[in-house]
């Protein structure tokens, strides 16, 4: 039989997985398949942590998505990633359907949240807002390009309260034993629903991928299980439509973990699992969910809510060692009146971060992002970072701009821009802050990043 084409990843579904998906849903397929040949489902999710916001949204034709109270569908045409609201972190890009796991992990402002396998930063982001600044998020990536990505996003989101680690599970299942609250295992998959959108998930599936996959899944989410205290939840999900993945995992794992069990949130716009597609399989998988995209606006997800039996609070580790504030940073807000989060100061060389009071020792631990990273002393001053920057909501020198005036796009390019004040000014989108610029009383000299710069 010949494969289905994609019009929009310019492959053809692997033969395989058409049999497998055509015996598995039966009267349902046809149905499925059509799903492959409507437009991308596109979404944003505003980011809670930025408040001040002054614009408008309007022309981005945005509409709710029904299982997350921050996430919107958007008019693909509208592209709001070149924006400089997506600058500011206002909002993150998301697939609509990735929305999910985090609503179902529900952390609350002031737990120990775990995001193991975290980059592009989608779901962190997500879990960050709902710790609205308060308690500790670690966010890791075991891939060290993937990380830098993670932790990009963790900045421009104006996020304060995560540890950016790169690491291997089981190194993080030695420190943290009963440490989290909250875990999500975004796991790596065979991204069979990442088909319509990316054409390498097409062609590197092979019908050996989804048993290889589970495989890694299994040894993943046994090192969170081991971080995760007594009474904790874990959210285990897959963006792929394979039983050997999904219920097949979970149900390997119920068999071997007897402390965990399922639980079913209230949630009318998921389908239930299917205990029947896997052999032998474990109580409760009914209860856990998949989102099919001929059913819902998404590309299609599957996730499982696990709960530890027990009800202890998080292991107590040792607490890494606050710092003493240089008198550079002390003098450069005097000068400023710059705020800052709740916490304790941390240094790493020249370079001063302001990390959560839970945080624990991190010596040995590859760390690419500890708290916010406030800047550097160099040379008896203080050059304050972009991050301390997206975090801020006012300064008392700054400069708020409309999203069409000129000066903005000058701005975001590298420009320097005129201007009266002198010293360190905040610059910032309808209310929203972007960077830093200094002034000399006649103009701005411009200290947004290089590296994210774009041409006017």
């Amino acid at each position: 039989m010949p494969g289905v084409y994609l019009s929009s990843a310019a492959a053809v579904l692997p033969e395989g997985f058409e049999a497998r998906m055509r015996a598995l849903l039966g009267s349902e397929y046809e149905d499925f398949l059509a799903s492959f040949d409507r437009p991308l489902c596109t979404g944003l999710r505003r980011n809670p942590l930025k408040t001040g916001f002054t614009g408008d949204l309007s022309r981005f034709s945005l509409s709710p998505v029904p299982w997350c109270p921050t996430g919107f569908y958007y008019d693909a045409v509208s592209r709001p990633g070149l924006s400089p609201y997506h600058a500011a972190g206002l909002y993150y890009l998301q697939e609509p359907s990735a929305m999910a796991p985090a609503e179902l992990l529900d952390p609350q402002p002031g737990e120990h949240v775990l995001d193991l396998c975290a980059a592009p930063g989608g779901k962190s982001t997500q879990l960050a807002g709902k710790l609205r600044g308060k308690g500790l998020l670690v966010c890791n990536e075991i891939n060290a390009k993937r990380a830098k990505i993670l932790s990009g996003n963790i900045e421009r989101l104006g996020i304060s309260n995560a540890l950016v680690l790169n690491e291997h599970p089981k190194r993080l299942e030695e420190r943290f034993a009963g440490y989290f609250d909250k875990i999500l295992v975004d796991a790596p998959c065979s991204g069979e629903g990442m088909f319509r959108k990316e054409e390498a998930a097409v062609t590197d599936w092979t019908e050996d991928t989804n048993a290889i996959c589970a495989n890694r899944q299994l040894e993943i989410l046994t090192s969170a299980a081991a971080m995760l205290r007594p009474g904790g939840r874990l959210v285990y999900s897959t963006c792929t439509f394979s039983p050997v993945e999904n219920e097949g995992v979970i149900s390997d794992f119920l068999w071997k973990n007897p402390d965990f069990s399922v639980e079913k949130p209230d949630v009318p716009f998921f389908s239930p699992g299917r205990p029947d597609w896997v052999a032998n399989p474990a109580p409760g998988l009914e209860k856990t969910f998949r989102l099919w995209p001929h059913k819902l606006l998404g590309e299609g997800h599957y996730a499982a809510v696990l709960r530890r039996a027990g009800d202890e609070a998080p292991a107590v580790l040792p607490p890494e060692p606050a710092a003493k504030c240089p008198p550079e940073l002390a003098a450069f807000r005097g000068q400023t009146g710059a705020a800052l989060p709740e916490g304790k100061l941390l240094r790493f060389g020249d370079v001063c971060y302001l990390v959560p009071q839970a945080l624990p020792e991190v010596k040995g631990l590859r760390v690419l992002r500890a708290g916010l990273e406030l800047g550097a002393v160099l040379k008896n001053r203080f050059a304050p970072a972009h991050a301390w920057a997206l975090w801020l909501q006012t300064l008392e020198s700054s400069v708020s701009l409309e999203e069409s005036d000129p000066l903005l796009a000058r701005y975001l390019s590298g420009d320097v821009l005129p201007s009266d004040k002198r010293g360190w000014t905040l610059v910032q989108a309808d209310g929203l802050s972007l960077g830093w610029a200094k002034g000399d009383g006649s103009q701005l000299k411009n200290h947004y990043p290089k590296a994210l710069r774009r041409p006017v």
